[in-house]
């Protein structure tokens, strides 16, 4: 099953920002890279520190406990596909933003 989970207006970045989102029991770093959103958990899959407040540079953010970079795109540590962040596609439906998340089960 798939949801879409609207970003209310106050929550959405502003091009070269970033925000955090909670519900339910998800925390999400939203980051506004050069009009394009992307969302990912904001909880470092090394030992929990958040991303949100991490370095970006273009669409890598690098997490501030140890260093690990990741591509905001794809979740993936840069040059390895050993440790991956949960990153969330954007839809824009009549300029409303929606994060959408796959159920466990439907997810290949």
């Amino acid at each position: 099953m798939t949801r879409r989970i609207r970003i209310p207006a106050g929550k959405r970045p502003q091009a070269g920002s970033r925000a955090l989102f909670e519900f339910e029991d998800k925390s999400l770093a939203l980051f506004n890279v050069d009009g394009q959103l992307f969302v990912i958990d904001d909880s470092c899959p090394h030992q929990g520190a958040s991303l949100c407040g991490g370095r970006l540079d273009g669409r890598v953010i690098q997490c501030c406990a140890h260093g690990l970079r990741f591509d905001l795109h794809s979740g993936y540590l840069l040059n390895s596909k050993a440790v991956k962040v949960t990153s969330y596609p954007v839809e824009i439906i009549d300029d409303q933003a929606f994060i959408v998340i796959e159920s466990e089960e439907s997810a290949p």
